[in-house]
């Protein structure tokens, strides 16, 4: 239940003492790592913008020969610093000293958007002193973000973050030798600005252009709404992230008590209650599904991962996205459409280690009176079925828009 206390937040009182305004990014954790960085490099299409070694320099310690790639690996799609990290499961479990990290949550963050550090800062001692299980605090390099990160009560790791790194045209991250404004500890108010810290880096002498970069290896053969591409299509956006978790009402009360979240609806599948939720005009950023329907569905039970979603630019990228998938030998599945309540025609592409990724095209968006649409009055899809077009919605093309060229 939310506090009686109100919060300043910009000069708007709030329940809490900060706003999350979108999804930011998310981590995984795979085991078979080669295969799946193929997957959303090659496949997906996130561009590589950094990548983290945790034994740079060294040799790589006998208990982790034989564990696979050890390194972790920062991806984009947008100009966005990392929309998508992947990290290696069976390292991180082992190189876990304080038992964040546990065998059957592959999830390694979900990262919520602020609109300042102030709200960090704020919201980082407010959910301290409620007692929430905390796991750090600080700013991370590679990225630049500053961040509190926080465990729900099925262990899965929330940040709250605000000022990620931003990629320009010429495709390169930040070089290592900005790397040195990284905290681990509380920021002390104000902090110098971003753009204080390039004058200071030219200053030093730092080359600017030094940056990770990532070549496309597929030939731009498709034509994709007029730009040729690698792929027939793009992710424009990510999320919403979907939950199997234990206990739905402790779950739902940590989103809407703790991070703020709002429930847009709830429905029954299989007599299973499952909650979605949204931060923003999004009919949901967040869906709570409970764990008893993760073998219902097929599921695999490595993991809590429900779904995360990667919303394609249009109908047909989502159409063309699905055969492109198949002939490339990824998984796809078709689930009913009752699962995603506000999101149209989705399909299922699984990665190598079986989480599962929810492209679709449509996001319902929701008004001022916070009134969903009601869910007979929504396009109805059928698993399998792909007509060459669909109707429009009052909403088709509205949301959270793709800033920047395509490719």
């Amino acid at each position: 239940m939310a506090s009686a206390e109100r919060h300043d937040v910009g000069g708007v009182l709030l329940d809490q003492p900060f706003k999350i305004r979108r999804l930011g990014h998310f981590g995984i954790n795979l085991t078979r790592m080669e295969e799946g960085l193929d997957f959303y490099r090659n496949l997906l299409g996130f561009r590589l913008t950094d990548i983290r070694d945790p034994f740079a320099g060294k040799d790589v310690p006998d208990e982790f020969k034989d564990l696979g790639d050890p390194k972790g690996y920062f991806t984009r799609f947008g100009s966005d610093h990392h929309a998508f990290v992947i990290n290696n499961h069976r390292v991180r479990m082992l190189r876990d000293r304080d038992g964040k990290t546990r065998e059957g949550v592959t999830i390694g963050q979900i990262t919520w958007q602020v609109q300042s550090l102030a709200e960090v800062v704020d919201g980082h001692h407010w959910l301290t002193d409620a007692g929430c299980n905390m796991v750090r605090v600080g700013r991370d390099m590679p990225g630049s973000n500053w961040h509190t990160y926080l465990m729900d009560p099925d262990w899965h790791q929330n940040e709250l973050y605000y000022g990620i790194e931003q990629i320009g045209w010429a495709g390169r991250s930040k070089p290592w030798d900005m790397h040195d404004r990284a905290f681990r500890e509380v920021p002390e108010l104000p902090q110098i600005s971003e753009y204080q810290e390039v004058q200071d880096a030219l200053a030093r002498g730092v080359g600017l252009m030094d940056g990770q970069g990532d070549a496309e290896d597929r030939p731009a053969r498709f034509d994709v709404d007029g730009i040729l591409m690698s792929r027939p299509f793009k992710i424009v956006r990510i999320g919403p992230v979907g939950l199997f978790v234990e206990d739905l009402a402790a779950a739902e009360d940590f989103y809407t008590s703790r991070l703020g979240f709002t429930i847009s609806e709830e429905t029954t599948f299989e007599g299973q209650r499952c909650v979605f939720l949204r931060c923003s005009t999004e009919h949901h950023s967040l869906a709570l599904y409970p764990l008893g329907l993760r073998g219902a569905l097929g599921f695999s039970d490595h993991s809590t991962l429900m779904g995360f979603g990667l919303q394609l630019g249009n109908y047909r990228q989502l159409k063309d996205a699905v055969d492109f998938l198949k002939e490339e030998g990824a998984e796809i599945r078709e689930l009913e459409q009752a699962l995603f309540p506000g999101m149209g025609k989705t399909a299922i592409a699984f990665d190598p280690d079986g989480h599962a990724m929810v492209l679709y095209h449509h996001m319902e968006q929701v008004g001022w009176d916070g009134r969903v649409r009601p869910a007979a009055e929504r396009l109805q899809f059928t698993p399998g079925v792909w007509p060459d077009t669909v109707d429009a919605e009052t909403d088709s093309f509205m949301g959270e828009p793709f800033l920047g060229p395509w490719a």
